[in-house]
């Protein structure tokens, strides 16, 4: 599936496919005469060298040939300011009840019209890694910004021959038009103090403003590019998916959904000390497909946490780009970075794609097992779900807690419990077509369903040691489940340390409790943004019937 880049003149016209305000607003940007057009990765690392405020490490990018950069291409360090999160109080999504796109396109007007002022930039990837679903994204971002073009580059796929072949194998999809983002991190507007990141999903279009942040400009593409996936019979997955070859070559797909902190990346790139083949599609972005269970990697590099990672850590030897990170003098003399979120939380890194030598970007075999990552204290380190009703409605009720990559409103609790359903923040479509698809996985196409707790039990946390080797007794089907309880619909293992006690009454009603705030929350979604996430009943009920029996 690819999109669609020029319409015939007839095609040209109000209510067609590719064109609304906000898209021709948008659009029009990229065709003034202060615009370079079509950079590509290795000017964009030329022009994100030399700008002002770019440190160049005395780093060499591992196999800079492999990944399309100059062969004495260096890692490059940029630093934001104060914000280095998203934010999602800057989300406006057209469609969402209260957005007024008449409102909404005077300040695009504005924006582009002060844009005029400044040496724009428009560069072109691909998201999306296979021709069963390839996608072409333009952005437009001024001068003193290179660092976030070639960080965008880096993240997607960089225009080359051979995914230009790809591109144009690749049957199209309807009027999918190509996604156009317009960005300029320095407008501000009163209305929006905060930064705006303005989306029209259905023309596969955004403006962000007043957001520096190069995660706005990663995860807003992928939002656009989820949508058009969600549209074209795709589920949108923002977690991590590998395959497992067991020494008998029984395979096993096992995809892993939750936010930054969760764990997925640690457990998508898990090596399990040799036991397998394990070959991983990605540890943030995919999608699959409702047909056939296949999967398909959205992005070819990774976008991570540098907290995990001192200087001295093997896996450093992959980076390209660091964002929000001190630096420092070595005893040889060189600059290097000081990673470990000692300058401020939230420092990132992009690694090549080269950091995991068993990369494919497509998996024919259908998924087997999907897991819901959360951070809920009333759960032991893993639950089995059933029911394909309660595991989907499990899902769009993910529980976890809020991380460093976000920055949060005043007076917002940063520790305390959130549901993000299926780990996806970015959704601009109704949250009852990703309840439905993953509910069609689980009951027509067999995918098993899974709970794992990477937070703490009670009031003891689990290891990331439990975690693996829960994984490693899921593909081996090894694990010996119980019933969860009195709950027949939901079944654990017990493992030592974290075995729950079914007679305390105390520990039944933190259960109920927080499937009753599950319950509450659903119920929430037929008011939140004018119903639009509202799921239907029987994903009430078939938390009501867990609720019922925890006594």
């Amino acid at each position: 599936m690819s999109t669609k880049a020029n319409f015939k003149r007839a095609e040209i016209t109000a209510g067609k496919r590719a064109f609304s305000m906000s898209r021709t607003t948008i659009e029009t940007a990229f065709y003034g005469n202060n615009v370079v057009k079509q950079i590509d990765l290795k000017e964009a690392y030329r022009l994100a060298k030399a700008a002002t405020g770019t440190i160049e490490l005395d780093l060499p990018v591992y196999k800079p040939e492999e990944i399309g950069l100059p062969d004495d291409a260096n890692i490059l360090l940029f630093n934001d300011g104060e914000t280095v999160g998203r934010f999602a109080g800057a989300r406006v999504i057209l469609g969402e009840k209260g957005v007024s796109e008449a409102d909404i396109a005077k300040v695009l007007r504005d924006a582009v019209y002060h844009s005029r002022y400044k040496k724009m930039y428009h560069t072109e990837s691909y998201i999306g890694l296979d021709k069963d679903f390839i996608i072409k994204a333009n952005l437009l971002i001024p001068e003193t910004y290179e660092n976030t073009m070639y960080n965008w580059l880096l993240n997607f796929q960089y225009i080359n021959d051979k995914y230009n072949e790809m591109y144009a194998d690749s049957t199209p999809i309807g009027d999918e038009p190509e996604i156009f983002i317009f960005s300029d991190p320095d407008f501000k507007h009163p209305k929006f103090p905060d930064g705006l990141a303005y989306f029209d999903p259905e023309h596969n279009c955004a403006c962000l403003l007043g957001m520096r942040y190069f995660g706005e400009h990663k995860k807003g593409t992928l939002t656009l590019a989820w949508g058009i996936a969600n549209r074209n019979g795709y589920a949108s997955c923002h977690g991590g998916l590998k395959r497992i070859i067991q020494k008998d070559g029984n395979k096993h797909v096992l995809g892993v959904f939750g936010l930054s902190g969760s764990g997925k990346s640690t457990l998508t790139h898990a090596k399990h000390e040799g036991k397998y083949d394990v070959t991983v599609l990605h540890d943030d972005a995919y999608i699959i497909s409702s047909e056939n269970g296949s999967t398909v990697a959205l992005e070819p590099s990774y976008f991570d946490k540098t907290q995990d990672y001192p200087l001295t850590s093997p896996d450093n030897k992959f980076l390209i780009t660091i964002q929000n990170c001190g630096v420092t003098i070595d005893e040889d003399g060189k600059k290097v970075p000081v990673t470990e979120d000692i300058r401020n939380g939230n420092g990132r890194a992009i690694k090549s794609k080269l950091w995991a030598a068993n990369r494919v970007d497509k998996m024919e075999e259908p998924i087997n097992t999907i897991v819901w990552l959360m951070k809920d204290h009333a759960l032991p380190p893993v639950i089995k779900v059933e029911d394909p009703t309660l595991a989907s409605v499990m899902g769009a009720c993910l529980a976890t807690k809020r991380t460093t990559a976000e920055k949060l409103a005043e007076g917002v609790d940063p520790d305390a419990l959130v549901y993000e359903p299926y780990a996806n923040p970015f959704r601009t479509y109704p949250l009852e077509q990703d309840y439905e698809k993953f509910k069609y996985l689980f009951e027509e196409k067999g995918v098993d369903c899974y709970i794992i707790n990477t937070g703490h039990f009670l009031d003891k946390k689990i290891p990331k040691e439990v975690t693996i080797d829960i994984i490693e007794r899921i593909v081996e089907g090894t694990g010996e489940f119980v019933n969860f309880g009195p709950i027949d619909t939901l079944r654990t293992i017990d493992i030592d340390g974290f075995v729950p006690d079914y007679d305390d009454t105390a520990y039944l009603e933190l259960i109920r409790k927080q499937m009753d705030s599950r319950i509450i929350y659903v119920l929430s979604l037929e008011e939140f943004k004018g119903g639009r996430d509202k799921l239907p009943g029987d994903a009430v009920k078939a938390l009501r019937k867990v609720a019922s029996k925890a006594i």
